[in-house]
């Protein structure tokens, strides 16, 4: 990366990592986010990757709720300097404190495909992410990652809850959603809110590559749910969420 186009990112991240630090979440647009990718590393399978999403596994475990979630699921290490490494697959656990609905349990879903896991587009989010959630926990030298796919689908008879466990937070420290794509939907709103509930904003994403950065150790967040335009046809929200969780006992030191 040429000296001027380096400092132009770092520019545009401090700014986006400031409004975090201030207000606890930030809504970037699309253009702006994909700018800020395309300048961390290439997107070389960034089709490939848009596409898995019409092969994602149905989650079982919403069958007592509805069946119209459907997603995949892989972990990462991701280390302050940028080194990512797949681990192998586990399951997704949540102390029921931050999900009332599903908490307490293993989740295993399908893993996030391999090829995919490994590609360029990921690692890129990844590394994005790292970068600017650790200029605001400096201290934090690797990062527990952890990458959903999600596609919530909308039915004539019953609308797609993105959040069926309500107004929540996540139990990790930070968060990033990236829209990959929307057909057919109306809604699908997110809504943060202070510790005591109360509206602190709210934005929807609507294009390709529209990004929420959310302090999950601060702020709570939802998603509206999202109902079907026409409903004779397919109708879906698919986003990628990604969150990133400092690991015990690797922080860097305090300066003697």
């Amino acid at each position: 990366m040429v000296p001027h186009v380096a400092d132009a990112t770092a520019t545009m991240q401090a700014q986006w990592a400031a409004q975090v630090r201030r207000e606890g979440y930030a809504f970037v647009p699309a253009v702006a986010m994909r700018a800020l990718l395309e300048r961390t590393a290439a997107l070389s399978d960034w089709d490939a990757l848009a596409a898995s999403w019409d092969r994602l596994a149905e989650d079982t475990y919403l069958a007592r709720t509805g069946r119209y979630r459907r997603r995949r699921h892989a972990v990462f290490s991701v280390h302050a300097d940028g080194t990512v490494v797949h681990q192998p697959h586990q399951p997704h656990y949540q102390s029921p404190v931050y999900n009332p609905l599903q908490g307490g349990i293993e989740r295993w879903f399908e893993p996030i495909e391999s090829a995919l896991a490994l590609g360029a587009s990921l690692r890129c989010l990844l590394q994005f992410g790292a970068r600017l959630f650790g200029s605001l926990a400096p201290s934090v030298r690797v990062w527990r990652v952890e990458a959903h796919q999600f596609r919530i689908e909308a039915r004539a008879d019953m609308p797609g809850q993105p959040t069926p466990e309500g107004v929540h937070r996540d139990g990790v420290d930070y968060v990033l959603v990236l829209l990959i794509a929307r057909h057919n939907v109306a809604s699908g709103t997110t809504t943060i809110h202070a510790a005591d509930r109360r509206l602190l904003g709210s934005f929807t994403l609507t294009e390709t590559f529209d990004a929420a950065l959310v302090d999950d150790a601060r702020v709570f967040h939802g998603v509206t749910p999202v109902h079907a335009l026409d409903p004779a046809r397919p109708a879906y929200r698919d986003v990628l969420v990604i969150t990133f969780a400092r690991k015990s006992g690797d922080e860097a030191p305090p300066p003697a």
